[in-house]
């Protein structure tokens, strides 16, 4: 097998959650140029719109699901949806996530139920949902977005870290129970990555300038970046790679 073929997704049919912004938009870009068709699932359905003309405009088709992953039933209602479509998913990213960055004392319960719910539950009904029909043709890809701060401490993302340490720890038993079947799973765990989230919670330089300060590389990740490791990921040229935490932090967690 070439190169070239090693690192296609031609003929993959990949369903990307978090599509319609930042990672997610990136992502199903760089994966339908690389072959893949898209089932695009999030919220915002102008962003979806823009995301179905640019992965139609790589020759790629694309199915949009509009779902809000916080809701107890949606995860599993988008995967039947695809699922129904076009009858399997060869490579599932779970990459909607949610933050709202506050001191411990200072959470809701309100906001740290809907950050577990999106960042870690739905993962999981996605995934057990999909997961059957990749174990009958004995090949599936799973790649879960976790981040930095999975690993090291970042004051007000309690909430925000619980649930990325959580969706680490899950994608860590996908790969026991699941890589007999030749289904590979990871995280990829990025560092600050100027997104709109990114931009809401990194914005104001007066706190953007420490954290930099601490990236040996000197700076912020690019949305690019982060979706070639996951296409990496999602390769055949990954096969044996599975069960590990991939960070794309400049050096971050080197120190």
């Amino acid at each position: 097998m070439s190169l070239a073929e090693r690192f296609s997704l031609t003929g993959k049919k990949a369903l990307v959650t978090g599509a319609s912004k930042g990672i997610g938009t990136e992502l199903c870009r760089v994966m339908s140029e690389a072959g893949a068709d898209i089932v695009a699932v999030a919220r915002d359905a102008a962003g979806l719109a823009e995301v179905k003309s640019v992965v139609e405009g790589n020759g790629r088709r694309c199915l949009t699901i509009s779902a809000d992953l916080g809701q107890a039933d949606a995860p599993e209602r988008a995967a039947r949806e695809a699922l129904a479509a076009w009858g399997k998913i060869d490579i599932l990213v779970n990459n909607a996530g949610v933050s709202f960055p506050k001191l411990l004392v200072d959470q809701t319960i309100e906001e740290w139920d809907l950050i577990q719910a999106v960042n870690l539950r739905a993962p999981w009904l996605i995934a057990r949902t999909l997961v059957p029909a990749m174990m009958a043709q004995k090949a599936g890809k799973i790649v879960n977005v976790s981040s930095q701060t999975s690993a090291v401490a970042l004051t007000e993302h309690g909430a925000y870290a619980a649930s990325k340490n959580g969706l680490n720890g899950l994608t860590k038993v996908m790969t026991a129970e699941w890589a007999a079947y030749n289904i590979q799973c990871n995280t990829v765990c990025p560092t600050v990555t100027m997104t709109p989230m990114g931009q809401q919670v990194w914005g104001d330089p007066a706190k953007l300038g420490p954290m930099v300060a601490k990236i040996p590389a000197g700076r912020v990740a690019q949305t690019v970046e982060v979706c070639d490791v996951i296409l990496f990921l999602c390769s055949q040229a990954s096969d044996m790679v599975t069960g590990q935490d991939i960070f794309v932090d400049g050096g971050y967690t080197a120190l």
